[in-house]
């Protein structure tokens, strides 16, 4: 088998809305430059995405200069947020998953645009200090080691062998009329290719272009890879196929999770090197 490549690149500037593609990307030590620094929040200080609010598929955010986002969804007219002085506005505390973490919000007018969107109050919020405000789950991390408002690790690893063959799957099973699925399902950061399937399930350690990370878990899925990122509508799959035929433990797995060893740059095209 051929070298292992890198074949796409992908961050989410507000957690649970459309990911941008490029061809390459500073890794920092909590994730990708501008990967899930802005996320939602309802009125009592949980997270939204997805899971509660599939229209979040059909919501945008560019990134512009100086680390504000432009919001763009459809039947709204966009709105420009600049990046919340957290002296001037204070933090606030947003449940994301058993995590507490403080955010900055970003104000009545960001917040206006979203609730109007949804149809339900929320508010938006900017992670000014990833390299604090956050620790990954001790069980898997190294003392010090920070997130952004990811779901728990600082980038998502997939890979193309993986997704042909979950099609594959799929294709044979209840419901071969929603696959082929594309891999905006899974939402990753990394994508990889010439690989053998479900291969990084093994992976322990890997080097991507100038960067070494540890793996350190594989991806639980959850509700957000049944909604299609086009249209927002939810199906069954890819669940009803992993539960089928890719569960380890409890968990329906597709992907790992990285930790970064050190500072860099990724590249589509860079070499994958499994190192342990």
């Amino acid at each position: 088998m051929s070298t292992p490549l890198l074949t796409a690149v992908h961050f989410y500037p507000v957690k649970s809305m459309t990911g941008r593609a490029v061809g390459e990307a500073a890794v920092e030590p909590w994730g990708l430059a501008g990967d899930r620094r802005w996320m939602l929040a309802d009125e009592s200080g949980h997270m939204i995405t997805q899971r509660q609010q599939p229209r979040l598929a059909l919501a945008a955010a560019e990134p512009l200069p100086g680390g504000g986002v432009r919001l763009t969804a459809p039947g709204c007219a966009p709105v420009d947020v600049a990046v919340p002085d957290p002296v001037e506005r204070g933090t606030v505390t947003v449940q994301l998953f058993r995590d507490k973490v403080e955010g900055i919000p970003a104000g009545a007018a960001a917040d206006a645009w979203l609730s109007a969107y949804l149809g339900t109050p929320a508010r938006l919020l900017h992670m000014d200090d990833p390299a604090t405000r956050r620790l990954i789950d001790p069980d898997y991390a190294h003392d010090g080691e920070t997130v952004s408002f990811a779901d728990g690790y600082p980038l998502l690893l997939t890979t193309l062998a993986s997704l042909d063959a979950l099609n594959t799957l799929i294709s044979r099973g209840d419901h071969p009329d929603e696959g082929p699925l594309p891999m905006n399902r899974f939402r990753p950061n990394v994508v990889v290719g010439d690989t053998a399937p479900w291969a990084e399930d093994d992976w322990r350690r890997v080097r991507i272009g100038e960067v070494t990370f540890r793996a350190v878990k594989l991806c639980g899925r959850c509700v957000v890879t049944t909604t299609d990122q086009h249209t927002a509508e939810r199906g069954k799959e890819p669940l009803r196929t992993l539960v089928r035929h890719h569960r380890i433990g409890k968990d329906l797995v597709f992907g790992t999770n990285l930790i970064p060893e050190h500072t860099g740059v990724v590249r589509v095209g860079d070499d994958v090197e499994i190192l342990d």
